[in-house]
């Protein structure tokens, strides 16, 4: 997003202003219709600048009383592994409880949805061929972490009770798990992450700024034959996590 934009602007001197000491953590910031008057604003830009702000963390709301100076948040690391998925149940709890949070997700199936091509093209089927779409908001104590879209092919899952991820005795557990329960081993995987921009709707359900820094990680299961059995687009905001990748030394040959 162009730095040209007046809110981002005055975000930038305020930002630079809580760096540089003018506040210490714990104080008291002047009023919005201060700060639109000093930077030749309006009230709703100086309030959307502070907002971007509590967003970064740098600033804190608190109800009646005013805005104040916080320490910014910590940035975490998130580590995919190659044995993520080998813990049993779901990796996203067991990644979360490393960081003593509870992690949990709502997620939302719809069946029988054509494949479009480049998603048929990572599943190795046709272009038109039915899968099941389920969109993912993954949370920690209740805070959103990363969002994702997931593409099964009903050829893998029709007709068994893990044809929609959050239904059935399997429901809400990993994809590994899911299906592992119909007889198909997922032996590995492939996943591929790239710089991105938030969009509208990510943006509101990640709780960040549209066009703020995401990390999207394209991620394809593949079982024992080397045919794909799942699909996704997982995206996590940039300002909150960094990926980090675990890399296993296999030395049992020395």
């Amino acid at each position: 997003m162009p730095r040209d934009t007046p809110y981002l602007q005055v975000a930038d001197a305020l930002r630079a202003r809580v760096q540089a000491g003018e506040w210490a953590v714990g104080d008291k910031l002047p009023s919005r219709a201060r700060f639109a008057e000093e930077y030749g604003v309006g009230q709703s830009v100086a309030q959307r600048a502070m907002e971007r702000l509590i967003i970064e963390g740098i600033l804190e709301g608190r109800a009646g009383s005013g805005t104040y100076v916080r320490r910014a948040r910590e940035r975490r690391r998130m580590v995919r592994s190659r044995h993520r998925e080998a813990r049993g149940g779901s990796p996203f709890r067991a990644d979360m409880r490393e960081h003593d949070w509870s992690g949990t997700w709502e997620c939302d199936s719809e069946a029988r949805v054509p494949a479009p091509r480049n998603i048929a093209e990572r599943l190795a089927i046709e272009p038109g061929d039915l899968c099941v779409m389920t969109d993912y908001e993954y949370l920690a104590d209740g805070l959103p972490v990363q969002l994702a879209r997931s593409w099964e092919p009903m050829a893998v899952t029709d007709g068994t009770p893990v044809l929609l991820p959050e239904m059935g005795p399997m429901g809400k557990v990993g994809v590994v798990e899911r299906m592992r329960s119909i007889g198909v081993r997922i032996s590995g995987g492939i996943e591929v992450p790239r710089p991105a921009r938030a969009t509208q709707e990510q943006a509101n359900l990640l709780g960040i700024s549209v066009g703020d820094l995401v990390t999207e990680v394209e991620r394809t299961y593949f079982d024992a034959d080397g045919r794909p059995v799942e699909t996704a687009d997982i995206v996590v905001p940039d300002i909150r996590w960094e990926i980090a990748y675990e890399i296993v030394v296999d030395d049992s040959g020395f």
